[in-house]
């Protein structure tokens, strides 16, 4: 099998329409690059439920803020497309900045609620790159099926909720969250860390760990988590919290007692990097 790289959104949608057409189910992993075992695992889904998988790999720059790390972000364009073809991918969509945003381009897609919260909060505008982004690549690989990792729920929560306001007919899957071997959440920003701060950078897995014995103990009252979990992070070097919040899995909205089914989320500085993790604490 030999991997195809395409540039170009025209002859993207072409090849799309050519693989509907001969009845093939496509589905769609987009990224970031810098593949890692993760996206790796959202591949293996694809191919899992359908005929066909398409890939992209597209550093989206509307999604990153004026002081945050586009420029920097890790890229390895001859690595990726190994791995791709190692994951026996059918496309890898590769479009140049200018292909998705050309000259005069001015429109953007926004989900109104679901992105006020968590991240949201301090990445002012972030959730309408994503959008936009993602609205795009729908539009450009044709997919009946795409697939997200947990780790970024809110993104997911977001992608969601704009498949079904715009009536996509789209099914968006939920990948679990893979971890290193010591349990920090894979993510292309764990290059960034050094050696301490990637030591430090397990409190957030030992967070949620601490939550889930929290909520199997009985303890509903989400302040007693917050301060437990604030005082482990902040006891671990080079940390910075950025938020930690129970919240409804829905509509993200904080919640002060926990019910049946929570969200327990959190974002921490790590040095310079920013992580995020995630569970479910749930009957």
């Amino acid at each position: 099998m030999i991997l195809k790289i395409i540039e170009s959104i025209s002859e993207m949608q072409s090849e799309a329409d050519s693989f509907r057409m001969a009845g093939k189910t496509i589905s769609f992993v987009p990224t970031m690059g810098f593949l890692h075992e993760g996206h790796l695992e959202l591949m293996k889904i694809a191919k899992s439920l359908s005929d066909k998988v398409i890939i992209s790999i597209f550093v989206n720059p509307t999604q990153f803020g004026p002081n945050e790390d586009y420029d920097q972000y890790p890229r390895d364009k001859e690595g990726d497309l190994k791995k791709a073809a190692q994951a026996k991918v059918d496309i890898v969509f590769m479009p140049t900045t200018n292909e998705m945003y050309p000259d005069r381009y001015q429109t953007k897609v926004q989900v109104a609620e679901v992105t006020q919260h968590l991240c949201g909060k301090s990445r002012v505008g972030h959730f309408d790159g994503v959008c936009t982004v993602v609205a795009k690549l729908f539009n450009s690989t044709k997919p009946h099926i795409a697939i997200f990792g947990k780790k970024d729920y809110q993104q997911l929560a977001v992608i969601r909720q704009m498949v079904i306001d715009l009536n996509l007919d789209i099914r968006i899957i939920g990948a679990e969250t893979v971890r290193e071997a010591d349990g920090l959440a894979m993510s292309s920003r764990n290059k960034y860390l050094n050696i301490g701060e990637r030591q430090s950078a397990l409190c957030l897995k030992k967070g949620l760990d601490l939550a889930r014995q929290i909520f199997r103990n009985g303890e509903r009252d989400g302040s007693v988590f917050l301060h437990a979990l604030e005082e482990l992070v902040k006891a671990h070097s080079f940390t910075e919290i950025n938020y930690i919040t129970i919240c409804d899995p829905l509509t993200l909205e904080k919640i002060d007692i926990l019910g049946d089914k929570n969200l327990l989320a959190l974002a921490v500085k790590v040095g310079e990097t920013r992580l995020i993790d995630n569970c479910l604490l749930k009957v």
